[in-house]
């Protein structure tokens, strides 16, 4: 059916954005296979502790924006995981997106924004530099 279809396709997008980061990163990201039990850990998981964002993936046919409840959960998710939230997503025919929070773009440049409760739109390299960034400056 077509359930299982769509999930198929989500799988598959995990997969891809996982191995997408890899080649970014340098960090392993996997499946989190746990997700159906435990609801707010994020889709994909590295074993890289330093690595500063939980990660949703949302693939669907239809749409051109982040839909708020994808946010709330990856919000939750990285609530409880001490870490930025991030929702990757893609529709039919168009590019991947990323949104990070303002936050997280504040940290990488060495600044506090806590005021900032906007999102960030970007690609995966965006995504990989503010990660990159945000590690280095955590670790000097």
């Amino acid at each position: 059916g077509t359930m299982v279809h769509s999930k198929n396709k989500g799988s598959t997008f995990e997969r891809k954005i996982g191995q997408e980061l890899f080649l970014r990163l340098g960090f392993t990201f996997k499946r989190n296979l746990e997700q159906s039990r435990e609801a707010d850990h994020g889709d994909l998981i590295t074993d890289d502790v330093d690595f500063p964002f939980i990660i949703e993936c949302k693939r669907y046919a239809k749409g051109n924006d982040i839909q708020k409840a994808w946010w709330e959960q990856a919000s939750r998710a990285a609530k409880s995981a001490n870490k930025y939230p991030c929702v990757v997503y893609k529709f039919d025919h168009k590019p991947i997106e990323v949104a990070l929070p303002l936050v997280a773009i504040a940290e990488a440049f060495g600044t506090t924004a806590n005021q900032f409760s906007g999102k960030w739109r970007t690609d995966l390299d965006g995504l990989a530099y503010i990660a990159r960034e945000i590690i280095s400056g955590r670790n000097l």
